[in-house]
């Protein structure tokens, strides 16, 4: 129903000041931007995942580019600078993965390769989110960067998530010739394939022995910021994968043959080594308990004035180099101050338990007591981002539709339409942001613009079935059945139709709806004056409305039989089977039996649709036939007889149709046969 362009579209109107302003916002989009492309050391890891987001994010460049010309002549459109901060906010995290891919630790980064690889299917699913708030229509773009954008959200859309499989086997062959290692036994021997290792760790970028140096480093190095983080058991693991390549590094100085013999070290049974590599690949830390600025678990997790949350040495040293806004969204920040999340530290705290692993707590109380405990706070979850600027751009809006003029009162219910159209959870935080008795205020409105955009926003938000019960206690009905009937545009009156049916999906909102004196007959007069769309959402509000026995007679008074039938040739408004469907329904109470058969030309319709309609066509054709002639029908009866195709089109569903029109063409046979004798 919702129409994706505006025509005319209004100067829209500045933002909410949670956000940078736009010109800020889309040079650090730029800026950021600029710095994935210009990383240049081809990746050893996760080829596919970092060349699909670095090509996205060049992409993406061009549009920040084209948008920053525009912006200099006129501000953007709320729902443009919230998709542009959730996508700062994207890419920001992607070049910080990207760059801990190329520059960290190769064998760390193999050993997480799952995980790794779920960060960049999460980045990819957020950047699609964050483009279908993009309002396209309204952005001065060139054809070829439009094109390229939809196309860049349908892809990122469809993404999957992708884990390269060569790169998990080399993982596991690795970390078990480190346990094989790691864990000796006197009373055994074992064998390490010095050679393997080495084709694995060539097959990652490791050769030399300084670069198996530098490798040890970076692990050692990486042993250390997991001691108080990942915990005992990582630093443990990682320390076997050092052990390993040490061996590796002295092996290949000393040319050594290619098997070493650890006499003295113990071969693990097959038990102990999967128990080993069990706990070495279990110890995945959930996305939810990293800081969005170091990827690593949270040791003191606080919360900013923005509600987002972080660890409290990483935002402080954001906050100490001269930032003042949120790493995450790029709000700016109203105040400094960190509040200590108490809830998600207790999440991570019984997670680490669980897992085994050591807390910064306990190895902090080895040494010096901790500080007391500060007040407690309520949690605020590091995964409702979005939803806070969603909330935000509500808000703002919704005080525009308050309290604007007509023109801010117009673009305001199309950015609120525009929001509407994004997900279930837009429309909860829209809905409770007040917007719906203003919207249904607007309802009245003299400007065609505004009654469009607002009875189109009621549309999309009843799609949400809460709202529906919302819509329906600001009392819109009256007002909605005004736009159907009197409505300034053809698109305004549709959607009334189709927000009708919207509402009337709820069983007792059908009572309610169809008792209104006005609803019924101008969905009966929409049947016959709307476009071909218009008249689709009339008859599937009226078959909806119909399902409820005591509507079937306001329908059958207002006059919809007549026009029922003669749609069912109505090539141009292409809606037969939604006719049938509705002539069925009423078909079922005396005054729409008695209707029906008055009609002289129904009968060789419904034959020629058995021939020629849909499936579902074809049910309700042989259910309005078999209703016809039953119960008095024995004028219909003779007609079919008469007409050449009616026994084999019988003959033909009793073979190949649907269950339920097999059945009905059986009935109507015995019956036809009974009328022969």
């Amino acid at each position: 129903m919702d129409a994706t362009a505006m025509e005319g579209a209004q100067p829209p109107l500045m933002v909410s000041s949670g956000f940078l302003p736009a010109a800020t916002l889309l040079e650090s989009l730029i800026l950021v931007s600029d710095d994935v492309a210009s990383i240049e050391k081809a990746p050893f890891l996760q080829r596919k995942n970092i060349s699909a987001m670095m090509r996205r994010i060049s992409l993406l460049s061009s549009l920040f580019e084209e948008i920053q010309e525009q912006v200099q002549k006129q501000p953007l459109p709320p729902s443009s600078v919230l998709c542009l901060t959730e996508l700062y906010s994207v890419i920001r995290r992607a070049k910080i993965l990207i760059e801990s891919s190329v520059q960290g630790s190769l064998l760390w980064n193999l050993v997480q390769t799952e995980s790794i690889s779920n960060q960049f299917y999460t980045l990819v699913k957020e950047m699609a989110r964050a483009l279908d708030i993009l309002p396209l229509s309204l952005l001065d773009l060139s054809a070829d960067t439009k094109e390229q954008v939809e196309l860049l959200h349908k892809q990122a859309t469809r993404a999957q998530l992708y884990v390269d499989h060569v790169e998990a086997q080399t993982r596991d062959h690795l970390i078990r010739a480190a346990v094989t290692n790691s864990e000796g036994s006197q009373k055994s021997k074992g064998f390490v394939d010095l050679v393997r290792v080495r084709e694995s760790l060539s097959s990652i970028g490791v050769n030399s022995p300084e670069q198996i140096a530098q490798e040890v480093s970076k692990l050692e190095a990486e042993a250390e910021k997991q001691a108080g983080t990942g915990g005992l058991v990582v630093v443990s693991n990682i320390n076997s994968l050092i052990s390993l390549i040490s061996i590796l590094k002295t092996s290949v100085e000393e040319n050594s043959t290619a098997h070493v013999d650890l006499k003295k070290r113990k071969v693990p049974t097959s038990n102990r080594q999967d128990q080993s590599f069990s706990s070495f690949m279990a110890v995945s830390v959930p996305d939810e308990y990293r800081c969005p600025i170091s990827l690593d678990l949270m040791n003191d997790p606080v919360i900013v004035a923005s509600g987002h949350t972080y660890d409290r040495n990483s935002i402080a040293q954001w906050i100490n180099s001269g930032h003042h806004t949120c790493p995450k969204s790029g709000q700016r920040l109203i105040h400094m101050a960190l509040i200590p999340n108490y809830a998600l530290r207790s999440l991570i705290q019984q997670w680490c338990q669980e897992n085994m692993i050591p807390t910064a707590s306990e190895v902090e109380r080895s040494s010096s007591k901790r500080r007391s405990s500060e007040t407690a706070v309520d949690h605020i979850s590091v995964t409702k981002a979005a939803a806070d600027a969603v909330k935000m751009t509500a808000e703002f809006l919704v005080g525009r539709l308050a309290t604007g003029s007509r023109d801010i009162q117009r673009q305001a219910a199309y950015e609120l339409r525009l929001l509407a159209k994004t997900g279930m959870d837009n429309r909860s935080i829209i809905a409770e942001a007040g917007a719906i008795p203003f919207l249904v205020t607007l309802l009245g409105s003299p400007d065609s613009r505004i009654q469009e955009n607002a009875v189109t926003a009621l549309l999309n938000l009843s799609i949400h079935e809460n709202n529906k019960m919302l819509i329906m206690a600001a009392g819109a009905i009256d007002s909605i059945v005004e736009v159907l009937q009197s409505g300034n545009t053809m698109e305004a009156k549709e959607n009334a139709a189709a927000t009708i049916f919207s509402l009337s999906i709820i069983g007792e909102h059908k009572a309610i709806i169809g008792a209104h004196p006005r609803v019924i007959p101008a969905l009966v007069r929409f049947l016959g004056e709307g476009t071909a769309a218009g008249k689709r959402d009339a008859a599937t509000a009226l078959f909806n409305l119909a399902l409820f026995n005591a509507n079937r007679g306001k329908v059958i008074l207002s006059g919809a039989v007549p026009l029922l039938i003669e749609l069912l040739t109505d090539d141009k408004a292409g809606i037969t089977d939604d006719a049938l469907a509705v002539l069925s329904l009423l078909l079922g109470c005396a005054q729409g039996l008695e209707e029906i058969r008055r009609s002289r030309d129904l009968v060789p319709l419904l034959i020629d649709l058995l021939r020629f309609g849909s499936s579902r066509g074809k049910e309700n054709a042989i259910t309005l036939l078999l209703g016809l002639c039953k119960d008095g029908g024995e004028e219909v009866a003779p007609r079919l007889l008469m007409n050449p195709y009616s026994i084999p089109s019988l003959q033909r569903l009793t073979a190949d149709g649907s269950l339920k029109a097999r059945r009905k063409a059986d009935a109507l046979l015995r019956i036809l046969n009974r009328c022969c004798f």
